[in-house]
């Protein structure tokens, strides 16, 4: 038993650390190829983000344990509401600029019911996986040309911005892009075979470890991201953040996963987890709501996001079977 939890701790401190140097040689890499900076956060950052997740979901379904891909996913958006935005909200209220309130969160909901319409049936399939990979697809071309159109590329200014605050040399890049990889693929696997062990040990199932311990560690980038942002007065970004970090999670994770092993859903994720993500999606955009201005989620906010991802995760802990 002491192996698997020193591999999985092992495995979750490297990916959080590989997945930084991933995304920072990524994104110079792009940058050095000319690649326009909106295109570069859209695409580079944003996957970026959720690479760990996707990483981890990839190797947990070829390995065959499907519900740890899934589970990894659907957990991941629970987390990034309840722990991120809502730790975050408890260290500086955060700003819910209308548009979000109008366009992004509402498409996140969108897009959470059709990931749930398309697996209610019972099974995720190559078809299904192949439907939430060509939507990730169109959604990333209409955000950038939505984007060019509005001439607000907001986005395109923060990674100018990050990338004049951390530059790094072309070799330099390549080298952090590689190594980044490489680490991803190694962390994930050394996490997806010790969080099985301990499942097994434990008599939990595949599906609640990875909506706890896979969810929360493969989150603990966007954590980090969230708190230092919130540190320096950005803390508007990290809704945003999290927002597109769960439409790639719904998207792109499990589109991946059901691409390399098509797989059965539990009736637990239908009818407990996907609806928790939709429930804190909608609670979101009850908070952020204020009439004809931007709203805000402010600390009491912030403090109940929180206690309802507590609560949620306690329950998994106490009914793990």
């Amino acid at each position: 038993m002491l192996v698997p939890i020193l591999a999985t701790l092992g495995g979750l401190a490297a990916l959080a650390w590989s997945a930084d140097k991933f995304v920072a040689g990524a994104a110079a890499v792009a940058r050095y190829l000319g690649m326009a900076p909106l295109l570069i956060g859209m695409v580079v950052i944003g996957f970026g983000t959720s690479a760990p997740e996707m990483v981890v979901s990839a190797f947990a379904a070829s390995g065959g344990d499907p519900e740890i891909a899934l589970g990894n996913a659907f957990g991941s958006n629970i987390a990034n509401i309840g722990l991120i935005l809502g730790t975050t909200a408890i260290v500086l209220p955060i700003i819910v600029k209308r548009g979000i309130l109008r366009k992004e969160l509402p498409l996140l909901l969108v897009v959470t019911m059709v990931a749930w319409l398309l697996m209610s049936d019972g099974e995720l399939s190559r078809g299904d996986a192949g439907v939430l990979a060509v939507l990730l697809v169109v959604l990333l071309t209409w955000q950038i040309l939505a984007a060019r159109q509005d001439g607000e590329d907001d986005l395109g200014k923060d990674v100018e911005h990050a990338a004049e605050a951390r530059h790094m040399s072309r070799k330099a890049a390549w080298v952090w892009l590689a190594v980044g990889l490489v680490l991803l693929v190694v962390s994930s696997r050394l996490l997806v075979w010790g969080a099985v062990e301990i499942a097994e040990s434990l008599g939990w199932s595949d599906l609640v470890i990875g909506l706890t311990v896979v969810a929360i560690g493969t989150s603990a980038p966007e954590l980090a991201s969230a708190l230092a942002a919130a540190r320096h007065g950005e803390n508007d970004l990290a809704l945003g953040n999290v927002i597109g970090s769960n439409l790639f999670n719904t998207l792109g994770v499990v589109g991946l996963a059901g691409l390399i092993a098509p797989a059965a859903v539990s009736p637990e994720l239908l009818y407990r987890d996907i609806p928790m993500v939709a429930f804190m999606t909608v609670l979101v955009l009850i908070f952020g709501f204020r009439f004809r201005r931007n709203g805000r989620i402010n600390r009491f906010e912030g403090v109940a996001l929180l206690l309802l991802w507590v609560g949620y995760t306690a329950y998994l802990v106490l009914n793990p079977a």
